[in-house]
Formats: structure tokens, C-alpha cells, sequence
């Protein structure tokens, strides 16, 4: 369901404050946050912007700009969050332990030590645990997509001959290397084609998300900081 933020509990906050002026100054300077976009009056926060690029969560392509690379990395955490709430109208199961490991994994390669990841995760707010959630719920919405759509998806002979013949074929003679039998890299060529058609499909049924949806963009806009203890109410995992 959406997630409002939640009145009362806002009106305390702001009550606690008055009472207490010396820590809700240090509590507005801890938690200094601001909305960067809406998804059906679910709030994206800036911090969960920052949190996807230090860690990686969107990799940024080479030739991109700060501002492009911000741009993308937005409107991908604007799509899993349309992904996540039709997840959440239909369930979805737990995943294994091992997935969630793997993937922390792969996070962690990305840092040149354990100190220098734990460091980067205090320094967004997080701790290994928070990382993990946050892994759980974007390996939940890869999962539950290659559910609903993998049915759709079917590789016939004549476009992995159409792929040997016109990609794999001239790639490999650009390169000077051998060319394997078509018979010794079919299920290989499978696998390639099945994915480009299924983030084909995961776009086209994003796409039709973001037209039912109400997505409001506030990236560019002014900068305005969220009221004192909102980032103590409870939160999505996976932002």
C-alpha cells in the first residue's frame, strides 16, 4: 500500500522539538533529508538516492555526466518502487539466506575493505543489516518479475541462428578468435537473448506502471528538508 506520512506522528515531532531546542538541532542536522520524487504518495527520499549510487545499486556508464548519471539513477529507484508495489499487491515469499549473502557480497567487492564499506554504510545511514534488507527487497522484485513475465519469453532456433550468423560470428573474426560450432554456444546464445527480451519485457510493463501511477519528479526542484524525525518513522526496505 502507498505509505503516508503519518500526521500525528509529524505533530509530535514538531511538539518534542519546540520542548527541546538544543537536540532537534542536532537531530535536523542528522537527519536532513528532502523528497526527490512521489510514486503514488510514496515518498522517495534523497537519502535513498544517495544510498543506490555509493553502493553501487546503479552502475553508472562511462561517458555520463554527474547530472545524467543522478537523472538515471532517480528514475531506475522510481521504477523498482512501481515494480515493489505490485509486488506487494500479490505477496511475495521470502528469499534464501544465500541470495541475499551473494549479493552483499558483490557490494562488498566494491569497496577495498570491510572498514571502508561499514564506514560508507554509517555514512548513509546504514549497517549491514539495513544493507541486507535493502538487497532482499530489490533481489524480491527481480524474482517476482521473472515470475510474472518469464512466461512470455520464448528463444526459437532461427533467431540463434540469426544471432551466430549476424552478431556472434563477426564479433569473434574482429577479435581474431576462434569460432566455435553453433551446437557448442546455442544454450549461451539463449541465455543472451532471453535476458535482452526480458528487460524488453520489464520495460515495456514498467512503462505501463508509470502511466497508471501518479509520479511526481521533484529532483530539480527546490530543496526543501523533511520536518524533524521523519527518517525515525518506519521505512520501506529497499527505500
Amino acid at each position: 500500500m502507498p505509505r503516508r506520512l503519518p500526521t500525528l506522528a509529524l505533530l509530535a515531532a514538531g511538539l518534542w522539538a519546540a520542548a527541546h531546542p538544543a537536540s532537534a538541532r542536532a537531530q535536523d542536522e542528522l537527519l536532513l533529508d528532502r523528497v526527490v520524487a512521489v510514486v503514488d504518495e510514496d515518498p522517495i527520499l534523497l537519502s535513498d538516492l544517495e544510498r543506490a549510487i555509493s553502493l553501487g545499486l546503479v552502475e553508472r556508464r562511462a561517458t555520463e555526466s554527474d547530472g545524467a548519471f543522478r537523472r538515471r539513477a532517480l528514475d531506475e529507484l522510481v521504477a523498482q518502487r512501481l515494480r515493489r508495489h505490485e509486488l506487494d499487491r500479490f505477496g511475495f515469499e521470502s528469499l534464501p539466506v544465500e541470495q541475499i549473502e551473494r549479493q552483499l557480497a558483490s557490494v562488498r567487492a566494491r569497496f577495498a575493505s570491510d572498514a571502508e564499506l561499514d564506514a560508507e554504510l554509517a555514512r548513509l545511514g546504514l549497517d549491514r543489516d539495513g544493507l541486507r534488507q535493502l538487497l532482499a527487497a530489490q533481489l524480491a522484485t527481480l524474482v517476482f518479475v521473472e515470475e510474472r513475465l518469464g512466461p512470455r519469453i520464448f528463444v526459437g532456433s532461427e533467431e540463434i541462428r540469426r544471432y551466430y550468423d549476424d552478431t556472434l560470428l563477426p564479433e569473434l573474426a574482429r577479435a581474431g578468435a576462434p569460432v566455435p560450432p553453433i551446437e557448442q554456444v546455442r544454450e549461451q546464445i539463449r541465455d543472451v537473448l532471453t535476458a535482452a527480451k526480458m528487460n524488453e519485457e520489464i520495460g515495456r510493463w514498467t512503462e505501463e506502471l508509470r502511466r497508471e501511477a501518479d509520479v511526481i519528479d521533484l529532483l530539480d526542484g527546490p530543496q526543501r528538508p523533511l520536518p524533524p524525525l521523519v527518517e525515525r518513522l518506519p521505512r520501506r526496505p529497499g527505500g
